[in-house]
This record gives C-alpha cells, structure tokens and sequence, in this order.
C-alpha cells in the first residue's frame, strides 16, 4: 500500500480536482493512480500532452497495442487493466483476450506484432542492447521514421508511469467493464519480491 496520502475527492482543489472529476465522469470513481499521481498535477498534464503527441499520429490502436505489450513486460496491472478497459473500444473481448495472453497467436497483422515485440523488448532489460536491427524490423513491415519513433516514445512512456506506479506502491484498481476471463488474461502473475527471504 502507498504510504502518499492523496487528498479525498471532497478535499481537493485547483487542477487535481479537474482530474478528479474526470474519472468521476468517465469512470464513475477516482482510481487509486489518479489519488496519488495527481499529488503533482502538473506533471500528470504534462503526461497527457505527450501521450496525446504521441498517439495522434500513431493511431489509438497501435498505441493501445503498444501500451498493452510494454505494460506485460514491465508487470504493471494497474496499467494492464486500464488499457484492456480502453481497448475494449477497439477490440472485441475474445480478440483482446488472445492478444493480452499472447500477442503472437491472436490473429494480428505481422506488422502489429512487430510492434508489440519491441514495445516488450524496450520495457525489460534487453533495452540496453537494443541495435539498430531492432528498429530495421519495424522499418522492414512498413513503418515510418515518424512511426518508428512514435513507437519507442508510446513503450517508453508507458515505463515511465508504469515505473512510478511501482515505486509508490500504488494499488492495482479493477475497472468496470471487464469479465472475469479478460481480467485473468490481463493480469500479469506477480514476480517474487527483490527482499524476499527463501533461506
């Protein structure tokens, strides 16, 4: 549990409680993420311009797609389930269930898997030995230039908040609107704890 104290949606003021009153409109409650991340509020709009930069000219699929990998590799649920929600505009459930158990075997285009492939690579430790072949991949299945770095700054970005959620110890919320079989394939299973004793 995150020892921030966020202030109650009765308490807050000013810009968070814009956002606030954002998800209280779209989602119908202020998940735990918001609570905490808008203890700087600032830099959570400054968050969503880039994320708007980045997905206009990528488009909302390839960036949900994009989010959905990186999210899996850095083992962020809050993400995971946040995203799978959002996706389900684009997706139907049972497409996005075999995409968010593996995005090989889920009928999507060789170049969408690409995609999500150096989305995964960028958001684990194979980041550092990264090459240019790893971007001529994505060249070679027709991506741009503007594309292809759209692609590396949508994974990176996702590291970025994913990361943080991590480290404040943020709880994983369950958004409406997800069965029970989308969630289980969603939910990426817990790794053991850097501090845990196994003597």
């Amino acid at each position: 549990m995150s020892i921030i104290r966020p202030a109650d949606p009765d308490e807050v003021t000013g810009l968070a409680a814009q956002l606030y009153e954002e998800d209280l409109e779209d989602l119908g409650y202020v998940p735990a993420h918001t609570r905490v991340m808008a203890t700087n509020p600032d830099a959570v709009r400054a968050y969503e311009a880039l994320i708007g930069a980045i997905s206009s000219g990528l488009g909302a699929r390839r960036y949900e797609l994009v989010t959905l990998a990186a999210a899996k590799a850095i083992g962020s649920n809050a993400c995971r389930l946040a995203h799978g929600r959002k996706s389900l505009s684009l997706f139907d459930e049972d497409k996005l269930e075999r995409i968010a158990r593996d995005h090989h075997d889920a009928g999507l285009s060789h170049a969408e898997v690409e995609l999500m492939d150096f989305a995964a690579k960028l958001s684990t430790d194979g980041s550092a030995s990264m090459t240019d072949d790893d971007t001529l991949r994505l060249r070679s299945v027709g991506f741009t230039d503007r594309e292809i770095v759209d692609i590396a700054l949508a994974a990176s970005a996702r590291n970025y908040y994913s990361r943080a959620l991590h480290a404040l110890s943020v709880e994983v919320d369950v958004p409406s609107g997800l069965s029970t079989r989308l969630r289980e394939a969603l939910t990426v299973p817990e790794a053991p704890r850097a501090d845990a004793n196994y003597s």
